[in-house]
């Protein structure tokens, strides 16, 4: 196992332009708003929590998730992404172990979802390696995985 020095930072005045500008590779285009988006959605709806993800104390991503239950009665993250130039490095994993533990703390939460493209290998493998199950539920285009919490 990787020795990852990651920590998540509320998104603030000092770091929300730096994350405008991170990138997913060409291949993940596709599957992801920009993070500009993922932002100003933020600031419309208050229940968002965005996140800067640091690694070695340099902004290398970014992570957004929902502070009140919807569908399957559980929260669900809205984004994650690690900017192309640090990906593979076990980074994404460990921003979303703890995300998952601020999920836990912050809004007791018993079930966290996360919905992605069926073709984002990437995606289905970290949210697989994490004890995400996919049960069969979709939303449009996208399919949704459950980690249920449990004492």
């Amino acid at each position: 196992m990787k020795n990852v020095n990651v920590r998540l930072e509320k998104l603030n005045s000092e770091n929300w332009y730096e994350c405008c500008h991170l990138e997913v590779s060409k291949e993940q285009e596709k599957y992801m708003e920009p993070n500009a988006i993922s932002i100003a959605q933020s600031k419309f709806e208050a229940t968002l929590k965005p996140y800067a993800i640091y690694f070695e104390d340099k902004l290398v991503g970014f992570l957004m998730y929902n502070s009140v239950k919807e569908e399957l009665d559980g929260y669900w993250i809205y984004r994650i992404m690690i900017d192309k130039n640090f990906q593979g490095k076990g980074i994404g994993k460990e921003a979303t172990k703890l995300m998952i533990l601020e999920m836990i703390k912050l809004l007791d939460a018993k079930r966290i979802i996360v919905g992605y493209s069926p073709e984002n290998s990437g995606a289905h493998h970290l949210y697989a390696s994490l004890g995400f199950v996919d049960n069969g539920d979709r939303f449009g285009k996208e399919m949704a995985v459950i980690k249920n919490i449990t004492d």
